[in-house]
């Protein structure tokens, strides 16, 4: 295993002049020794770019890649001793299961009962076992994905595991039941591991820390809890969440909050000038009609998801959606309504950013 520590900027085109022109706009961030992390946001904002930099694949063209702080900017994956899982299975349907995991290990040259041991625990630990003698070309999708996962995982000297969106081809079912596997596999194997998805459930059950991405930058690097409480820019709080974070223009002015046209006293000293209000669905609650804390609204849509109530309203021009007890009473569509938005749990931002 290996900490990584990470300097580095990244284009495609020789001369980049703007921001639009890099992949990976300078970041800087370490992936410690055992830790399990998640790369996550939407397509093109550079995952990929970054776990093939990391892995050896592309060469970034600023900065540094360090494994333990030694410089392996320029070596190879093979110099870096690094495994790599892609999206979709790579695996050897001539060879039997037991095979395919054997195979970086015949490859080192292993002994031949160290070889027999890590591949029974690696099978063990992927449910594999029955399967070790049968051939990889008759098996499911998802069961050649496991040999895939197996072979990343069976090098016990191998410095990181890099994941690049490997349950894609996975049924729904088993990603759940696969992504705990890889939980409980990382706590027995403590591997540094690296997973790029574009999923948040998937990011946000098997990290540690979480590395939300935008555009090729970096905006926050967190555990889930910190990425769903204290979103430190509003991408964030839309992107983390279902539904994501709501938000609200507001002027801060003398002390006092202008939001919907209303006045709000806030519960903490905040910067004068134009803000955003956020706060999360789960954090919004109805209040009486004409409460001083309160908003008005005009119901939009109502949902009955069964363990809660979905309800969305405009205000001012703004859609405010709010996540409520099953046993609430809840106005009817087209009606109105009063919601309270300040609390503990509200942001505010200054330029899409925290105001701390």
């Amino acid at each position: 295993m290996a900490r990584i520590d990470l300097d580095l900027a990244h284009s495609y085109k020789p001369n980049p002049a703007d921001d639009a022109d890099y992949a990976l706009l300078p970041l800087k961030m370490s992936f410690r020794d055992g830790g399990a992390y998640a790369l996550l946001g939407p397509s093109g904002c550079g995952k990929t770019t970054l776990l093939n930099i990391v892995s050896g694949l592309l060469v970034p063209s600023q900065g540094s890649v360090r494994f333990d702080g030694a410089d392996v900017t320029r070596t190879t994956p093979q110099q870096r001793n690094i495994a790599q899982v892609f999206q979709f299975p790579v695996i050897y349907d001539t060879m039997t299961v037991a095979e395919n995991l054997a195979f970086p290990l015949k490859n080192r040259k292993l002994p031949d009962a160290q070889i027999r041991a890590r591949v029974g625990q690696i099978a063990e630990m992927l449910e594999l076992s029955g399967q070790l003698d049968q051939r990889a070309a008759g098996l499911a999708a998802d069961q050649k994905q496991k040999i895939s996962l197996g072979r990343g995982l069976v090098r016990a000297d191998v410095a990181a595991v890099l994941f690049d969106e490997p349950l894609t081809v996975i049924d729904p079912h088993l990603k759940w039941q696969l992504r705990r596997k890889l939980k409980q596999i990382h706590h027995e194997l403590k591997l540094t591991l690296v997973y790029v998805t574009h999923d948040q459930v998937e990011a946000l059950t098997f990290a540690d820390e979480v590395v939300v991405m935008t555009r090729g930058r970096a905006v926050q690097i967190g555990s889930a809890e910190a990425l769903f409480e204290k979103p430190a820019h509003t991408f964030v709080g839309h992107f983390i969440g279902s539904p994501g974070m709501n938000f609200l223009p507001v002027r801060s002015s003398a002390g006092r909050l202008t939001v919907a046209q209303r006045e709000l006293a806030p519960n903490r000293v905040l910067p004068e000038g134009e803000l955003k209000l956020g706060v999360r669905p789960e954090y919004v609650t109805l209040a009486e009609a004409g409460a001083a804390d309160a908003l008005p609204g005009l119901v939009t849509q109502l949902l009955d998801i069964g363990t809660h109530w979905l309800l969305t309203a405009k205000v001012d021009g703004s859609l405010v959606k709010a996540r409520l007890a099953p046993e609430t009473a809840v106005p009817a569509v087209a009606q109105p309504v009063w919601l309270r938005v300040l609390g503990e749990h509200t942001c505010f931002y200054a330029n899409e950013e925290l105001v701390a």
